[in-house]
């Protein structure tokens, strides 16, 4: 976990995956998209980014994005889990899932998630979802985090 981001607005991550934590965070870069701290997997992202929140003097992430592949529902379940305390701080749920049907993607809406994109199997997909993320990012990005 990476915590040198305090004082620049940025993504949070968790990822249970190390190797689509760096793919993620390298193609946002390469993109021109917003840093992005890796928290971790499931359990110790969570305890790292409670960490974050809990200290009034960090900066805290513009939104977090999920993409925990332990299980089939691990996503959904962090995300029904959690969203109501993060909701509560002021950070947004995004979730990475793989591709789905108008119902899949409403059991996320529907369990808290601001916005679903899919993981992708092919480069130049995977590249369009970021962008995807980079714009919401744009289009959600804190007044309080400008000049910062």
């Amino acid at each position: 976990m990476s915590l040198s981001i305090k004082h620049s607005p940025f993504i949070g991550l968790i990822d249970d995956d190390c190797h689509s934590a760096r793919l993620f965070m390298r193609m946002l870069a390469e993109n021109g998209g917003p840093a992005v701290c890796h928290f971790g997997d499931g359990a110790i992202g969570l305890q790292g980014l409670t960490r974050v929140l809990e200290d009034p003097l960090a900066q805290w992430p513009d939104f977090l994005v999920i993409d925990l592949k332990d299980h089939s529902r691990a996503t959904l379940e962090f995300v029904r889990s959690h969203h109501g305390w993060l909701r509560q701080k002021g950070v947004d749920i995004v979730v990475m899932v793989p591709p789905t049907d108008r119902a899949g993607r409403s059991s996320y809406l529907e369990a808290g998630a601001a916005a679903v994109f899919f993981r992708q199997p092919e480069l130049d997909a995977y590249r369009w979802e970021l962008d995807g993320i980079a714009e919401f990012w744009v289009r959600n990005e804190r007044l309080d985090a400008v000049g910062m």
